[in-house]
């Protein structure tokens, strides 16, 4: 590709010296040492041989003339004081011409790669949107990674057709090398993750308590990347793991990037960031066989969280249904720690955030879970994936709970012990705008891998509190993303690029992108015109100036010591349902624990939170009721709040919407059409995902003789991959059902999942041979089995009967747990 190049600069005999620019000082300004260059005229030449000479004595000149107008630091009296909100803003000075601050006198000579030499004050295109490292290749040939055309991508380079590679070979080195290093290092915890790009809305302005850039005014929008994960498993880890969910949101804000990493529960299960590597060292694989993946039913996990009574409440989050939700679209997201909101005037308030789903909180049962990731393991994933891509876009709304330090003294409990809740009924969540994921990465690697969330990574505004488990991830999270993106600029990648300008004095390290321009890389300076200069309190982020007393000490509060009250409130929260699930999930988890001194001391945990949980575990491990394991507070405080029912899950059914449920339409020869048909689209309609799904694929004939295509298989996409299922009209069909086994089955884990189920034409054939019955064990009908006469029906005119909406308020409701029975009668 020929280069661009300008037309060739005029080389005037004598042109006039640079205003202000005394002629005996040009021989002195045309070396980067010091002297004269060769063949330029020395001191009282009064004359330049090139524009080039011109243009350096030009920017000598321009250094001096921004050197002197900074005689002095016009910031160093403002360091003196107590008052660092006061902090004044930098004082730039402009150079002459733009010329006197590059690097070079030469920026300006064009081509292909260096550009057009414009100068944009202030600019860093580094900052652009994505477009500027979006790639298409349409209409391109294969070159190599130097730009050199690829003939021949097929072979290697050989002595003959059948002779020996050779070492010359440097496309096949190039390809392969490159292939050889594509894995960076995976995240230590949240290796397994999904990610969306969207926006956050402001409802409510929130100048009053915070000055973050998010909630500046009502409508405003500000760009986010949310990444949901596991914590424990491997990057080729299954998805439907009991086990926490990470929940990143990175805000691109206009005043910097602001990134709050949480999970879908509020707390966690250690105080101080010093037990995090103890933690993940025991629910990690065990170091000798490497197994469980991605699991914590096993010895070391439950030896270690045994052993530290503070994880008594989060076990009980842990072991409940939200350790295995449905959809990432159906789980609230949790900052965990106590953070500050700081206003303009340097006010204060704590705050903890919530993010609660539109589509509501929904799970799976762990029978389901277990099924769903031998048939799926990307199920997650793919939930999300498909979800944005039909339109279907998930939401959640932000509510803020807000409190003064000295509301925080008085609660019964520490709101910097990250094992702690502040329960809703004594400080209500307050709404304060959406967020909405609608644009799927381009690239998985390229963002969701490469994207670094960073806890510190704060707007003005927002701040930190004293926790101490946070102020360990403060330092971590940074570290880690050094290490596993090859070096400090790991900013620098697009995805983690903020919208707003960056420009700073930070310089070198490995993968650098940025080329600075000039010759300053310092603060203060006066030969860059003193940029990039400090912005000042009111511009740039300060930390709140909390008074700080007390000798150095390795510690916990009082209040830190009381392990199990919220652990008792969690349990009393939730629904009978709930409670069942709990004990099923502690069951589960310590029959795989060999150790049975281990067993017993998990349920002498138990013991504290609540007698009977503690009994109906002991049940099912067949063991006694141990003592209960010594407190360490004697005599907590009483607390404030005893039953919540916003820790329930229930509590959130959300808006009735059944955008993005999947529902199976059993589908084979003789089946009534038309009311197939029907359903199928008050479903779509509803957006919903209803496909017909059959024995084999292809058309399948039915009663009025227009076609079927099934569209997948029982046997891709079993029952566990299903939220509700339709069973057809017409009794040939039921029978052609009723004695395939595989159609049986995907009935019987409906029901016994407690999945809402459509019976279409009125006969129940089918639902004999599956041996399920439309009523409840204590007589009363199934709400989630809805029975359609094909005629007549309840109106008893002979009309047909539509039975939709009534399914569809049936799969809106998620589950029908009044079927459930432990263990299962079908």
């Amino acid at each position: 590709m020929a280069t661009r190049s300008k037309a060739p600069r005029s080389r005037s005999s004598s042109p006039a010296s640079p205003a202000g620019v005394p002629t005996e000082s040009v021989g002195t300004v045309l070396s980067t040492v010091g002297g004269p260059a060769s063949g330029v005229p020395g001191p009282n030449a009064g004359a330049y041989a090139t524009e080039s000479q011109r243009r350096l004595a030009s920017q000598k000149a321009g250094a001096q003339a921004v050197a002197e107008a900074v005689p002095s630091n016009p910031l160093k009296p403002g360091e003196i004081g107590d008052d660092p909100m006061q902090a004044p803003a930098g004082k730039p000075v402009s150079p002459p011409a733009p010329i006197d601050a590059a690097s070079t006198v030469s920026e300006d000579v064009a081509s292909d790669k260096v550009g057009d030499g414009a100068v944009r004050a202030g600019y860093n295109p580094g900052n652009e949107s994505l477009d500027r490292a979006r790639v298409d290749s349409g209409g391109r040939h294969l070159t190599t990674n130097q730009g050199v055309a690829i003939a021949d991508n097929q072979n290697s380079l050989k002595v003959g057709v059948r002779g020996p590679a050779l070492l010359e070979d440097f496309i096949l080195r190039e390809k392969i090398t490159h292939f050889d290093h594509e894995r960076i290092p995976e995240r230590v915890v949240h290796a397994r993750g999904s990610a969306a790009h969207g926006y956050f809305e402001c409802d409510h302005a929130l100048g009053a308590i915070t000055r973050a850039a998010p909630f500046a005014e009502v409508g405003k929008r500000t760009p986010v990347f949310v990444r949901f994960s596991t914590v424990l498993g491997e990057r080729g880890a299954a998805d439907v793991t009991r086990d926490v969910r990470g929940f990143a949101v990175k805000f691109y804000t206009d005043e910097g990037n602001w990134d709050l990493v949480g999970n879908n529960m509020p707390v966690f299960f250690i105080q101080d960031a010093m037990k995090f590597p103890d933690l993940i060292h025991a629910g990690k694989p065990e170091p000798h066989h490497q197994m469980p993946q991605g699991a914590t039913a096993h010895d070391t996990f439950w030896d270690f969280v045994g052993l530290m009574p503070e994880s008594a409440h989060m076990l009980m989050w842990a072991m409940s249904d939200r350790a295995i939700p449905r959809s990432y679209r159906m789980m609230q997201g949790f900052g965990v720690h106590t953070f500050r909101l700081v206003n303009a005037a340097g006010e204060s308030r704590f705050v903890k955030f919530h993010w609660t789903p539109l589509a509501g909180t929904h799970s799976v049962v762990w029978d389901e879970a277990v099924k769903i990731n031998g048939a799926d393991s990307d199920f997650h994933r793919r939930d999300l994936w498909e979800s944005i891509e039909a339109g279907v876009y998930p939401e959640w709304e932000l509510g803020l709970q807000v409190f003064t330090e000295e509301e925080a003294e008085r609660f019964s409990f520490d709101v910097l012990d990250p094992t702690k809740i502040v329960p809703e009924e004594l400080v209500p969540v307050r709404p304060v705008g959406r967020m909405v994921l609608n644009r799927n990465p381009d690239n998985f690697f390229a963002e969701t891998e490469q994207v670094a969330f960073c806890t510190q990574h704060v707007v003005p505004g927002i701040d930190f509190s004293n926790d101490p488990l946070l102020q360990g991830r403060n330092f971590s999270y940074l570290d880690t993303q050094i290490s596993r993106l090859g070096g400090p600029n790991f900013h620098e990648l697009p995805i983690n690029a903020p919208v707003v300008q960056t420009h700073n004095n930070q310089r070198d390290a490995m993968h650098r992108q940025a080329i600075p321009r000039g010759r300053v890389n310092y603060e203060p300076n006066s030969l860059g015109g003193g940029c990039p200069f400090q912005a000042g309190a009111m511009k740039g982020y300060t930390p709140f100036p909390q008074p700080i007393t007390g000798d150095k000490v390795r510690g916990k509060p009082e209040k830190f010591a009381d392990h199990y009250t919220q652990a008792t409130l969690f349990w009393k929260s939730q629904t009978p349902v709930e409670r069942d699930h709990i004990v099923g999930a502690y069951r589960f988890e310590l029959t795989r624990v060999q150790t049975p001194a281990v067993r017993e001391r998990i349920v002498s945990m138990l013991v504290n939170v609540d007698p009977e949980l503690a009994q109906r575990v002991a049940d099912g491990l067949g063991m006694e009721l141990p003592a209960a394991q010594p407190r360490v507070l004697l005599n907590p405080p009483k607390p404030e709040v005893e039953v919540s029912p916003a820790l329930s899950l229930m509590a959130r059914p959300g808006n009735g919407d059944v955008g993005g449920r999947r529902v199976a339409l059993l589908v084979c020869d003789g089946a009534d059409g038309a009311s197939l048909r029907r359903v199928h689209a008050a479903l779509a309609k509803a957006g919903a995902a209803p496909r017909f799904v059959g024995a084999r694929l292809g058309p399948v004939k039915l009663q009025d003789g227009e076609p079927i295509q099934a569209e997948v298989t029982l046997e891709t996409m079993p029952a566990v991959l299903w939220d509700a299922m339709v069973v057809p009209g017409g009794e040939v069909a039921q029978q052609t059902l009723a004695a395939l086994g595989q159609a049986l089955e995907f009935a019987r884990e409906q029901y016994r999942h407690c999945k809402p189920l459509l019976v279409l034409g009125g006969a129940t054939t089918f639902l004999d041979a599956a041996g399920i019955g439309a009523t409840l064990a204590d007589g009363r009908p199934d709400p989630g089995i809805i029975i359609e006469n094909g005629e007549g029906g309840a109106s008893g005119d002979g009309s047909p009967v539509d039975s939709s909406a009534a399914f569809l308020a049936a799969v809106a409701a998620h589950r029908h747990f009044a079927r459930e029975m432990d263990p299962p009668a079908v």
